[in-house]
């Protein structure tokens, strides 16, 4: 590994240790030439792209960063932690691969990251979902604001005792 500080090709690893759910290891490591330290991760790449079928019947690869931008852009100036937001954008990512073989449909992304984002933080929901289902009127946006605050609000890791 070349050390981002001095360039050199010599280093030793310090300590391994998995992270993202054992996808990706991360291995800390010791420059032998400037005794420096710097952090590395390894991750299987991805071969089998997803496609993302849009609305327009358009096909284009699956970007995690999409997923994560929206969900950033939803979250605003809300005080939901990154790690909350990274955590939200995995699962729907192994939900997608889990689900779907080669295509997905831009339909079921958005639903998902919508259903995760009503129980992270109803206001990023409301955001997400007034640009997502196209609100053309302010009915609409009430009416979703309705059902949201007539929903029992479910406790974190515990069972779901109301079907969506």
């Amino acid at each position: 590994m070349i050390c981002p500080y001095c360039g050199k090709n010599d280093d030793k690893v310090i300590d391994s240790r998995a992270s993202e759910g054992g996808r990706v290891i991360r291995r800390r490591r010791e420059c032998l030439a400037c005794h420096k330290r710097f952090t590395t991760y390894e991750r299987v790449e991805e071969t089998t792209r997803l496609m993302v079928v849009k609305r327009d019947g358009t096909r284009v690869p699956f970007h995690r960063d999409n997923v994560l931008r929206g969900v950033m852009a939803a979250c605003g100036k809300r005080p939901i932690p990154e790690e909350a937001k990274t955590a939200l954008v995995d699962e729907v990512e192994e939900e997608l691969h889990r689900e779907y073989e080669r295509e997905v449909p831009s339909r079921a992304i958005g639903e998902k990251v919508a259903a995760k984002l009503k129980s992270l933080d109803p206001i990023a929901y409301v955001r997400f979902a007034s640009e997502y289902y196209r609100f053309e009127h302010a009915g609409q946006l009430l009416d979703e604001l309705r059902e949201l605050g007539s929903r029992p609000r479910d406790v974190k890791d515990q069972q779901k005792l109301f079907g969506e």
